[in-house]
């Protein structure tokens, strides 16, 4: 009973606050409002919300975290300098890699998507209704599609497999 009230107490509990700052008004009415959101929007959102996660190393989120700030960092570098030098410029067209996939688990894809899409020069174009294969697009269309497919499941999809499955 107290579950089906209360299906995300925590999401509940951030979602009141979070409404008043957004809003910028502090009324005894705002506030209302504000708890009614905060209480009936888990409800309402319930089935959009993914399946429990069960972490099973949660010490390798650590280090898959370290690895995506230092592969963010350095693509970074490379989209700048290929920005700033307009013979890169002219030369570099965006390509598309089929990746295959072996994870299945949604937390985990979720999780592979805000990572190849947080990385500039990337994009998630797609991924296929079984599941087995990703779309990516790469900024840098003159990288090895090899090198691509390598690094995403060595670097992230192992790791998340690791962490979710």
């Amino acid at each position: 009973m107290l579950k089906t009230l209360f299906p995300a107490p925590l999401l509940s509990l951030l979602l009141v606050p979070l409404w008043l700052v957004m809003t910028q008004s502090y009324t005894l009415a705002n506030l209302t409002l504000a708890i009614i959101l905060g209480l009936g929007m888990p409800i309402f959102s319930a089935s959009l919300r993914p399946l429990h996660v069960r972490v099973r190393k949660p010490l390798r989120i650590i280090r898959l975290c370290f690895v995506v700030m230092i592969d963010a960092w350095h693509s970074n570098l490379m989209v700048i300098r290929i920005l700033l030098q307009p013979r890169l410029a002219r030369e570099t067209e965006g390509v598309f890699v089929r990746i295959p996939l072996q994870m299945r688990d949604p937390n985990g894809l979720a999780a592979l998507a805000v990572i190849t899409t947080i990385t500039p020069g990337n994009a998630w174009a797609e991924l296929s209704m079984d599941r087995s294969a990703l779309l990516l697009h790469v900024f840098d269309g003159r990288i090895d599609p090899e090198l691509v497919i390598r690094t995403v499941k060595e670097r992230y999809e192992r790791p998340l497999m690791e962490i979710f499955e």
